[in-house]
């Protein structure tokens, strides 16, 4: 029995995740939004967020992606949560921020559109989300 548990255990493919950082972002009572134009997400609507490269932190990322997909300068004001299904899904981290500079400006080869969304537009819009933690994040400052 005991050789039986330890071949199944051994025999399990170990996982290795992507890790993802993004803001929210809320301002007059309204959040901001980038819309996509990657294949796999084109239309949908996400935080302005991307993956961890190789020697960056986290937190460091999240201010770049700000910056790259909406144009904004912010300033983190706390880490929301973590958010993951599978294992096979990207690690998410998600933080409150504030803008601290700068104006809409985005790069048209990756973003489509950026906008701000009242909180109630946003939940009649989760058909249009890219995936299940932007609308959690944004409950999670809706909340505060």
């Amino acid at each position: 029995m005991i050789t039986l548990i330890l071949k199944n255990i051994m025999e399990k493919e170990v996982v290795f995740a992507n890790v993802v950082a993004g803001v929210v972002i809320k301002q007059d009572g309204k959040y901001l939004l980038v819309q996509e134009k990657q294949p796999k997400a084109y239309g949908l609507w996400n935080l302005p967020a991307g993956r961890v490269d190789v020697g960056d932190t986290i937190e460091y990322t999240a201010i770049k992606e700000a910056k790259e997909e909406s144009g904004f300068d912010v300033e983190l004001i706390r880490k929301l949560d973590i958010f993951q299904n599978l294992a096979t899904d990207p690690v998410k981290h998600a933080f409150e921020a504030r803008i601290i500079g700068g104006e809409i400006n985005f790069p048209d080869d990756e973003i489509l559109d950026v906008q701000w969304f009242a909180f109630e537009e946003i939940i009649n819009m989760a058909d249009k989300l890219r995936d299940g933690w932007i609308l959690e994040a944004i409950k999670m400052v809706e909340e505060k």
